[in-house]
C-alpha cells in the first residue's frame, strides 16, 4: 500500500507540474491583460509617458518581458519556496487575499456538500427499492428537474419568492444595513441568514445527480444474484438493502465523493455573483478577468492539488469500502 501511495504522489507531482504550465501558458495567453489595462490608464494623464513606453516598463516590473518558458521557471522556483507573490488585482499578499475570502466559501460548499449527502443517497435508495412506484417517479422527476435548470434560474426564483415576495431574507450580500450595531449572536445570526438562499441553490442543483447515480448504481445491486440468495436465505429486507446492497454502491459513491473535494474550495461562481457573496468564486474570476498572473495562479495550483489528492484519497477508501478491492 505505502509503495502505491508513493508511485501515486510522485506521479501526481509530474502532472500538476503540467497542469500548471498549460494554466500560466494560457493565462499569459489571455485577451484581458492587467498590464495593457493599466499602462493606458497611465498613459492618459497629462504629460503622462507614452503607452509603448508604460508597456514596457510595466512588463519588466511584473516580470512580463521574457518568455513563457523563463518565466513558467521563474514562478515555479518562487512557489517552491513559498513565495506566491502580491496580486495585481487586490494590491495585496495572495495568500492574504485567499484566506479573506475562502471562509464564507468553504463554508458554503461544507454545508451543502454535506446537505447533499443527507438528501440524495437516501431519496435515490428509495426510488431504487421502491422501482416504478409514485415515490420512483417523483424523485426521478425532482432530479431531473435539479440536473436540467441552471443555477440562475434557482437562485433567481428563490430570491423572487423567498426574498421579493415573503421578504424572509435579504436579496444579495453577507451581512445586513444594521450588522455593525448587532451583537456577537446577532451578527452571526444575521450572516447565518444571507447564506440560507445561497446554499439552497447549490443543494437543490446538485442533489438531482447525485440521487440519479446512487439510484442506478443500487439497482444494479439490487438485480445480483448474492442479492437474491440472501433474500431467499430469509434476511430482513432492510438487513439485505443497507448492509449487503449499500455497502456496493458505496464503491462508485466513493469516486464522485473523492472528486468532490475542490469543490468544498473552489467556491460557487454563479451563484456567488448572483448573490454578491465575496467568496473565493467571485474573486478567482475577478482576478482572471483582469489578468491577476500571481492569485490565478495560486488559486488554481491549489484547486488542482485538492483534485489529485481526492482522486488518491478515493482510491485508498476503495479498500476500506470493499476488502476485496486490493492493489494485487
Amino acid at each position: 500500500m505505502w509503495k502505491y501511495i508513493i508511485k501515486r504522489i510522485l506521479l501526481s507531482i509530474l502532472i500538476l507540474l503540467c497542469v500548471t504550465f498549460v494554466i500560466y501558458t494560457l493565462l499569459r495567453c489571455l485577451p484581458s491583460s492587467f498590464v495593457e489595462s493599466m499602462a493606458v490608464t497611465l498613459s492618459q494623464a497629462p504629460g503622462a509617458k507614452s503607452y509603448e513606453e508604460w508597456l514596457a516598463q510595466l512588463n519588466a516590473s511584473y516580470g512580463l518581458d521574457i518568455g513563457i518558458i523563463p518565466g513558467y521557471i521563474r514562478w515555479l522556483s518562487q512557489f517552491v519556496r513559498g513565495e506566491f507573490g502580491d496580486s495585481w488585482r487586490y494590491v495585496m499578499p495572495v495568500v492574504d487575499k485567499f484566506k479573506e475570502v475562502i471562509g464564507v466559501s468553504l463554508v458554503m460548499g461544507g454545508i451543502s456538500f454535506v446537505l447533499e449527502l443527507v438528501i440524495a443517497i437516501p431519496l435515490g435508495i428509495m426510488a431504487a427499492t421502491r422501482q416504478y412506484s409514485k415515490t420512483d417517479y417523483v424523485i426521478t422527476a425532482g432530479a431531473l428537474i435539479g440536473i436540467s435548470l441552471p443555477p440562475f434560474f434557482f437562485a433567481t426564483l428563490l430570491k423572487l419568492i423567498f426574498a421579493s415576495g415573503l421578504g424572509w431574507f435579504d436579496l444579495y450580500g453577507l451581512v445586513g444595513r444594521d450588522y455593525a450595531q448587532l451583537s456577537p449572536m446577532g451578527q452571526f445570526w444575521d450572516m447565518a441568514s444571507h447564506l440560507v438562499l445561497p446554499i439552497a441553490t447549490l443543494v437543490i442543483t446538485s442533489i438531482g445527480s447525485l440521487m440519479r447515480y446512487t439510484r442506478t448504481n443500487m439497482l444494479e445491486v439490487l438485480n445480483a444474484d448474492y442479492i437474491r440468495t440472501a433474500r431467499a436465505k430469509g434476511l430482513p429486507e432492510k438487513k439485505v438493502i443497507y448492509r449487503h446492497a449499500f455497502r456496493n454502491t458505496l464503491i462508485p459513491l466513493v469516486t464522485i465523493i473523492g472528486g468532490s473535494l475542490p469543490g468544498l474550495f473552489s467556491g460557487a461562481l454563479i451563484t456567488e455573483t448572483l448573490f454578491s457573496i465575496p467568496g473565493i468564486g467571485f474573486t478567482s474570476y475577478e482576478a482572471m478577468t483582469r489578468g491577476d498572473i500571481p492569485f490565478a495562479m495560486f488559486y488554481l495550483t491549489f484547486i488542482a492539488v485538492l483534485t489529485l489528492a481526492g482522486n488518491l484519497i478515493a482510491d485508498i477508501l476503495y479498500a476500506a469500502v470493499d476488502p476485496r478491492v486490493r492493489i494485487s
